[in-house]
């Protein structure tokens, strides 16, 4: 698979907005102000609206760090699950999985935006995360920050590549890696 470099006007099946750090970068603002459905992990949902004047498709959680108030105006649009075997990430990835997943669509690519900052134990959460989307569902995941992104790739990959540019690999399980260039 090749992996072409990521770009404000990079197209994803979905974009999942997480609760992490607001990002500032030109790349992932812009493929969260074209890219389509946006689903809000839950509290998310709340700064989405609130910083960018941005309604997500929907925002998805247990709707523990959402106000009454704000409940009540987007009700229309605030799916609940209750169980807390997941986190909202996961819960977000399901419901985008359930409601938006195109027929026929084998591996559909996600980017998730606002993963990381704030709390550490949910940022090394949400950058492993996708790893097990792959394995469980089919997901290409995308993880964008404010200073590079992630990508999850199994098998043979290339990957596009600017002059100068700086490239970190976490090989979580595979045998053998090579490169070129």
């Amino acid at each position: 698979m090749v992996y072409e470099l990521i770009t404000p006007e990079s197209h994803f099946d979905g974009v999942i907005f997480a609760d992490g750090d607001c990002p500032t970068h030109p790349i992932p603002l812009g493929i969260l102000r074209s890219g389509r459905p946006v689903i809000a992990c839950d509290n998310a949902g709340a700064q989405l609206i609130k910083k960018w004047n941005m309604l997500p498709d929907a925002i998805v959680g247990d709707g523990d760090s959402l106000p009454q108030q704000f409940k009540d105006r987007y009700k229309d649009i605030i799916h609940y699950v209750a169980e807390q075997d997941y986190n909202d990430l996961t819960k977000a990835t399901r419901f985008f999985l359930e409601h938006y997943r195109s027929p026929g669509t084998k591996h559909p690519r996600i980017c998730y935006i606002g993963c990381t900052g704030k709390r550490e134990d949910h940022t090394l959460g949400n950058i492993s995360l996708p790893t097990f989307y792959r394995q469980e569902f089919g997901v290409e995941g995308v993880l964008p920050t404010d200073f590079g992104w992630f990508v999850y790739c199994h098998g043979a990959c290339e990957f596009e590549s600017i002059p100068n540019q700086q490239v970190s690999i976490f090989n979580l399980n595979c045998s053998s890696l090579t490169s070129q260039g």
